[in-house]
């Protein structure tokens, strides 16, 4: 047998040279644009897959904004909160927290009042439901060294009286500026407030004086 070239199936070459050059992109394309070109359950299998991948790279950029913005709220309050339940002082030496509810004031003197004080004998303070005016005397307070008058930063009326004190007047030295509270009042106004101490005002003022 002589030798001979072999023939070529330049259509059958240019195919399969085709062939090669389609990428899994391309496949994912053609799925995408075109699906009833592909027959049989491997093309609806593709397609499902393709869409379910579609639908959840649109979704996404959604959840992340809204996880954005919400983290900002807390902070946003908590400031707010801050601001509303800082402490003021007299310069009587009394002090007078806010409630969150804006209106209810727990007052009760200084720690520095306290000790001023000494051993207290006795505490007289008003009954709930009673009314007492800003600036005027609400109370008394008396030592074995010296009695003073307790006087309110706020107008309102009294809503709970630490009675224990009264019962124990004793126990107001140990904790003034915590449990030894001595009256809560549904202020009228809590504006007022806004003229007396914060605890660092307060702290320079007793420097001074």
């Amino acid at each position: 047998m002589g030798s001979r070239s072999p023939k070529i199936n330049h259509h059958q070459h240019h195919h399969r040279h085709s062939y090669s050059l389609i990428q899994p992109q391309s496949i994912l394309i053609l799925v995408l644009t075109h699906p009833l070109t592909m027959s049989g359950l491997f093309a609806r299998q593709a397609w499902a897959s393709a869409s379910k991948l579609r639908s959840t790279a649109l979704r996404a950029p959604k959840t992340a904004f809204a996880c954005k913005v919400n983290s900002i709220a807390p902070r946003r309050c908590f400031s707010v909160s801050m601001n509303l339940l800082a402490r003021k002082y007299t310069e009587s030496h009394e002090w007078v927290d806010v409630a969150a509810d804006g209106k209810t004031c727990t007052i009760g003197i200084s720690k520095y009042a306290a000790e001023a004080l000494g051993d207290v004998v006795y505490v007289e303070l008003p009954s709930q439901g009673e009314d007492v005016s800003e600036g005027d005397s609400f109370g008394s307070v008396e030592s074995v060294k010296s009695a003073s008058d307790i006087n309110s930063p706020v107008s309102g009326s009294v809503v709970a009286v630490n009675d224990p004190i009264v019962d124990t007047p004793a126990d107001l030295g140990k904790d003034p500026e915590g449990e030894g509270w001595l009256i809560k009042v549904e202020a009228e106004d809590v504006s007022a407030l806004d003229s007396l101490m914060d605890e660092a005002a307060y702290a320079k003022h007793l420097e001074e004086h």
